[in-house]
């Protein structure tokens, strides 16, 4: 794999500095971008510029995207320049955006007209954790294509699962990103609770950062293998029946102070109602009371 030339699209803000850790890979680097001034860096540093995806195919036999949505990554793949114009068979297309599984499972079937591999490969750390090398990189793909992209990957990644083929790899970032943007929809009613009881945002912030980094957040819970209900005498049961309870306590201590402070908190009144539930074992008796 070592001497495989590598080629990246894209040079925004998180694939530059993704592009950026790949700039020592023994086979090369070639790399493509739409505005002059963001290649400029990495020809500075010993990458090839390529003027379209085209030309980058030319060159490039494992072939990263990251653009900004689907209608680009077709551009990429399909357009008048794209890189199916002339890469060759057996080359690798790593699309790192996040984009629908159906777009993803479509293009796949369009690259192997021309024995073109495709994988879906969302990433999950931002930025920092691109600069870092310690992004997380979900592939959806052929056994065989997540071998010839894993070793380029783990440059800029310290976690690369094989999600299983084309299209879930996208599903399970989609998964991901839930946990992220409804946990945000949380934050801001935490934060409106907060700031109606006189409290400074900015300490609370600073304590939720803080207790997230020691117990793990959200993902503390996500340890077991399957949703259903757990049975009497599994492991999980009475440790996700403490969290319950602990849960289904504090969340109604805080609905009755927003009660009192007369601040709505529908995210939390939801989340009180399926805690229990969704951790499979049940809402409690007090609370079922």
């Amino acid at each position: 794999m070592t001497d495989t030339q590598l080629g990246f699209i894209g040079l925004g803000a998180m694939g530059a500095p993704m592009a950026k850790r790949l700039l020592n890979w023994p086979g090369g680097l070639t790399v493509c971008d739409v505005r002059a001034d963001a290649v400029l860096p990495y020809t500075e540093a010993g990458a090839v510029a390529a003027a379209s995806p085209a030309e980058l195919a030319e060159r490039a036999s494992v072939i990263s995207i990251a653009v900004v949505d689907d209608a680009q990554v077709r551009e990429v793949l399909t357009g008048p320049e794209g890189l199916l114009r002339s890469a060759a068979p057996g080359t690798v297309v790593a699309v790192h955006s996040t984009i629908s599984d159906r777009t993803a499972e479509q293009l796949a079937a369009e690259c192997a007209t021309q024995e073109v591999e495709f994988v879906d490969a969302p990433v999950s750390g931002g930025a920092p954790g691109a600069k870092k090398g310690a992004l997380a990189v979900m592939v959806g793909g052929s056994d065989a294509a997540y071998e010839r992209v894993r070793a380029p990957f783990e440059c800029f990644a310290d976690l690369i699962v094989h999600a299983g083929p084309v299209g879930a790899g996208t599903r399970m970032k989609l998964a991901r990103n839930l946990v992220h943007f409804i946990a945000f929809t949380a934050a801001t009613e935490a934060q409106r609770l907060a700031e109606a009881a006189g409290l400074d945002l900015t300490v609370l912030g600073k304590v939720v950062r803080h207790s997230d980094a020691v117990t793990g957040g959200p993902g503390a819970i996500m340890l077991r293998d399957r949703t259903a209900p757990i049975e009497e005498g599994d492991f999980w049961l009475p440790i996700l029946r403490h969290v319950r309870d602990l849960g289904e306590k504090d969340l109604g201590l805080a609905l009755e102070l927003a009660a009192r402070l007369d601040i709505p908190l529908p995210l939390a009144e939801l989340a009180l109602e399926r805690l229990g539930p969704g951790l499979g074992v049940g809402t409690s008796e007090r609370q079922s009371s």
